[in-house]
């Protein structure tokens, strides 16, 4: 039995989300945000129904608010290993036109470290350049050491904003942001 030599390139890649994949984006964001919002948010208030969380992600795949709207998979030969969204970045102080969100990479648990969160991350600013942003911006969690490292490591720097998001509406569950950007294109 003979194994091809092409190393782990050839069984991975990142293109734009079907409707297909809802279900399969709503079991990764399942088993990730547990993990991703630890000790952020209370466990009851995460989503934990893939159906209903694959039906969202239907409706968002087939009717997306903006045509610069965008979701990413990355996959593992046929499998969707994570999803990244890009979107007109909607901060105040930004310019819609020329300011481009990262608005979420999230990668399935036990995929992390692969590789897949870089071609992600690099397919994500690809499309962003593709929808003539100048500019991206991305929020991450004060305390997400991880996400970072990672987007640091990538060319983004802390750009200064930052905010506190309420996440359920009373100022009961709050977290600290940081904002980062990077010049694309």
């Amino acid at each position: 039995m003979t194994h091809s030599h092409g190393g782990p390139t050839a069984d991975v890649s990142v293109r734009i989300a079907w409707g297909d994949d809802a279900p399969a984006i709503a079991a990764v964001q399942v088993r990730a945000w547990p993990e991703l919002y630890a000790g952020v948010l209370p466990a009851d208030v995460l989503p934990t129904d893939v159906e209903a969380v694959g039906a969202q992600w239907r409706q968002a795949l087939a009717k997306p608010a903006d045509a610069r709207h965008r979701v990413l998979v990355a996959l593992e030969r046929n499998r969707v290993v994570g999803f990244a969204l890009t979107s007109p970045a909607v901060d105040p102080d930004c310019d819609p036109v020329a300011d481009g969100e990262l608005a979420e990479v999230t990668l399935d648990p036990p995929e992390r470290a692969k590789g897949h969160g870089s071609r992600l991350l690099q397919a994500a600013v690809d499309t962003l350049a593709a929808d003539r942003f100048t500019r991206a911006v991305t929020w991450v969690n004060v305390g997400d050491d991880a996400l970072l490292t990672f987007l640091t490591e990538a060319g983004w720097a802390p750009d200064t904003a930052h905010r506190e998001l309420d996440l359920d509406g009373t100022g009961a569950t709050t977290v600290k942001q940081v904002r980062l950007h990077t010049a694309i294109g």
